[in-house]
């Protein structure tokens, strides 16, 4: 399988559509603030607006992606995006990091550098990585096609095999990256040195709730509340109808950024706590990545497509493949006797901050916590 190298250009008539988009933005006449409780805030929003359509410079943040070596490949007729870097140390492990939703490949560009040259950061040389960031099918600069957690496995463990010559690597992820990383280790355990997830699930229709230690019940609880409150609405119109969803966060960029950033906010303080762990020119940047490649659709379709794989997704737990699970505080609680059901758990971490998109938020901390696992398992 061949591959060809990349490079982000985005035509300036696209960005030239945007902005007049944002300049016709039909706003609400009325809203609720109520602390975020009945949605996006809409001062936050006309806040974000402005800087978007002012402040905001695209080509300063394409030129920086562009800065890392990037590459198109097509494994079983599925064009595919990825960052590839070498590792500047003496001998660096394969790392495949993925990403989930609302996030896309941009979620680890704070980590790359410090996990392929950890020497230049005051890290030891010994450990460090070739990395390599796919943009998952239906998201980025991949195809816009949509398929499940499952056959993304498979794409990737032909991407680090066949198209990049790797024997072996580890896998990492949060959110959907998790849930692919698991089935990695699930269907391909030969293949993999290790995994490192900050998600492993939460208890379910098919747990047995009379197993659970009382730390677990009360993370189902957590878990069950939340949802109730605010997981079931964006969760299940994307498991359902995503298409009609689809149509107006297509149409409109300040529909499409009030959608990916309340779902990225969830459950969290609103405004003032988000501009803490994120930048507006983060935020914006993720949110144009999905604008100019118009993959709302096809990434939202994702959970339907994983709602209604054979499977169920349910692959059982890999017994063989060395994990480590990292907690994050501002997701639910996550006991460490809950990860130990779900993976072969050998490393455990609850970080001090951060909350789902660690390695963006923290990256000091999450690097950290990659190096020390990966030096563990390979004594």
């Amino acid at each position: 399988m061949s591959m060809q190298p990349f490079k982000i250009a985005i035509p300036q008539a696209t960005l030239d559509d945007l902005r007049e988009r944002l300049a016709r933005t039909r706003w609400l006449s009325t809203a609720t603030e109520a602390d975020w409780a009945y949605g996006i805030s809409l001062e936050y929003m006309k806040e974000l607006a402005n800087h978007w359509l002012h402040e905001y410079d695209w080509r300063k943040h394409e030129a920086a992606l562009n800065s890392f070596a990037q590459f198109k490949t097509e494994i079983d007729g599925v064009g595919i995006h990825f960052i590839h870097e070498r590792g500047k140390g003496p001998n660096p492990t394969p790392l495949l990091l993925l990403h989930g939703f609302p996030d896309s490949f941009y979620r680890y560009h704070k980590v790359i550098e410090r996990l392929t040259d950890p020497a230049k950061f005051g890290g030891d040389p010994n450990v460090s990585f070739d990395v390599i960031v796919p943009s998952i099918p239906g998201t980025g600069f991949s195809d816009r096609v949509t398929v499940d957690d499952d056959t993304n496995a498979d794409l990737f463990a032909k991407l680090m095999t066949q198209v990049l010559g790797y024997e072996k690597f580890v896998s990492a992820g949060g959110d959907h990256g998790a849930i692919i990383t698991q089935a990695l280790a699930r269907k391909y355990p030969e293949l993999l040195i290790g995994i490192h997830l900050t998600d492993v699930g939460y208890p379910d229709q098919n747990t047995d709730f009379s197993s659970l230690t009382p730390a677990e019940m009360e993370m189902a609880q957590w878990v069950q509340k939340w949802f109730m409150e605010e997981g079931i609405g964006v969760n299940m119109i994307m498991a359902t109808k995503p298409q009609t969803l689809a149509y107006g966060l297509n149409d409109s960029p300040l529909g499409l950024a009030a959608w990916l950033i309340s779902y990225g906010s969830s459950g969290e303080k609103g405004k003032e706590e988000f501009k803490t762990r994120f930048s507006a020119d983060e935020l914006l940047t993720n949110v144009t990545i999905y604008w100019v490649t118009e993959t709302i659709n096809t990434a939202a379709g994702a959970y339907y497509a994983n709602a209604h794989v054979a499977s169920g997704g349910n692959l059982g737990k890999s017994t063989v493949v060395p994990a480590a699970v990292a907690h994050c505080p501002y997701d639910p609680p996550l006991p460490r006797e809950w990860a130990a059901r779900q993976v072969n758990l050998v490393h455990f971490t609850d970080f001090p901050r951060g909350g789902h998109f660690m390695a963006w938020e923290e990256p000091e901390l999450y690097v950290a916590d990659l190096q020390s696992f990966v030096r563990q398992i390979l004594k």
